[in-house]
């Protein structure tokens, strides 16, 4: 027997010893055992090395977050993280948010591993993700910044937006009960709260949509060479070159129900639509939500006039417009904190609708800790004409408009 046929047999030995070990776990089950005593491994050794050092001085409480980065600095160095564990209040606040994402993916009941995580800690990935998801950067760019292989980066960070969308359930939620009796905001900022009675419902949300733009099915663009042709690809692409990202939201600018679907789809909102009808709980008594034209007009959901308008419209319409600031200041706020949401190199709808999903949820979850990013606000989606009206919506909204202008018309008598 040649030295080949021995490294063959000794090979052979070797993996049918361990198939036999091993045989009860699936491969994935397998994976995922493996990353994680693997960084278990790697974090024990660091944290011991990290409590023989000198103690620093008492003056700040460190944070998980800040431990993962002296941990990250010392095992590859500090030129690959943009952050200093002695921070500033802005650095503070991003050690924060990392921190609480941190906490929320670890908590997460979902058995879905990390793809790629064995070199990196979990605050780490955040941070990554993160990055990928406020800066128009590439990837290639990222991999040079992290040190990482743009593939494995772009695992990770696929990875990370699978993880986040199992929370949406959490995040993304439609207030009930006593909740969405204290979400209720005036139909009119001539009114109180408690002002107009019957006559005038109380908003719960403004329902709309925007429009996020995807890898054109023709060829491959480079992120950073896509603005001049962002008009052009408004013009010409292909319906299913956007993401409709349908969205309700609360006086606040938190999501309280998103729909992402492929640009062909026409749909604008009659699942929800349908939705509310079946189950009326979920809308208060004495409460509506407002859409744009385009939008079915129900007694649930108002829409604007259109047509020939009169004075009594026109205040209905001017009343309603109010609202829709709200929607569209939502909107420029995601888009500016989430920049990556401005033209999304992804030519997979799948992936391109969990990044999406995923920056809709960090949006609520940076509401909840007080973050709040001021975008400016862009030209508005408007669709002419009303798709569906019911009996109903349009005494609604009949009964709404003949308080408003009996009551707040300047020129009336």
């Amino acid at each position: 027997m040649d030295a080949c046929e021995c490294v063959l047999s000794a090979g052979r030995a070797v993996l049918d010893m361990v198939e036999r070990e091993w045989q009860p776990l699936s491969a994935g089950e397998l994976e995922h055992r493996l990353d994680q005593a693997v960084e278990e491994i790697l974090e024990a050794q660091l944290l011991a090395k990290l409590e023989k050092q000198p103690s620093p001085p008492p003056p700040t409480t460190t944070t998980t977050t800040t431990i993962y980065v002296q941990l990250l600095q010392n095992q590859v160095g500090p030129q690959v993280l943009h952050t200093a564990t002695t921070s500033s209040p802005p650095e503070q606040e991003e050690e924060r948010e990392e921190e609480y994402i941190s906490d929320l993916l670890h908590s997460s009941k979902s058995r879905t591993r990390m793809a790629g995580r064995a070199r990196l800690s979990m605050s780490h990935t955040v941070l990554l993700s993160l990055t990928l998801l406020s800066e128009r950067v590439s990837y290639r760019t990222v991999s040079r910044r992290f040190q990482l292989e743009k593939g494995n980066i772009h695992r990770i960070f696929f990875s990370f937006c699978q993880c986040m969308n199992m929370l949406e359930e959490r995040h993304i939620t439609w207030p009930v009960g006593k909740e969405a009796v204290e979400a209720l905001f005036p139909f009119s900022s001539l009114l109180g709260k408690e002002e107009g009675g019957q006559d005038v419902p109380q908003v719960l949300g403004v329902l709309g949509h925007t429009r996020i733009l995807i890898r054109l099915p023709i060829g491959k663009h480079d992120v950073e060479s896509t603005v001049p042709e962002v008009k052009r690809m408004k013009m010409e692409a292909h319906p299913d070159s956007w993401l409709n990202l349908e969205h309700v939201c609360d006086i606040r600018g938190r999501f309280l129900h998103c729909r992402i679907s492929k640009g062909s789809d026409v749909d604008r909102g009659r699942a929800l639509r349908d939705k509310l009808k079946q189950h009326p709980e979920l809308m208060p008594p004495g409460s509506c939500l407002v859409a744009r034209p385009g939008y079915p007009l129900t007694d649930q959901i108002l829409t604007p006039y259109t047509g020939s308008l009169g004075p009594r419209e026109e205040l209905f319409n001017k009343t309603l417009e109010e609202h829709f600031q709200i929607l569209d200041q939502a909107v420029a706020n995601l888009r500016a904190r989430f920049q990556r949401l401005r033209y999304l190199d992804i030519g997979n709808y799948d992936r391109a609708r969990a990044v999406v999903l995923t920056a809709c949820v960090l949006h609520n979850v940076f509401l909840e800790l007080g973050q709040v990013v001021q975008g400016e606000k862009e030209e508005s989606i408007t669709q002419e004409g009303e798709v569906e009206v019911d009996d109903e919506g349009v005494r609604r909204r009949d009964s709404i408009t003949d308080f408003l202008f009996k009551n707040f018309n300047p020129g009336n008598p």
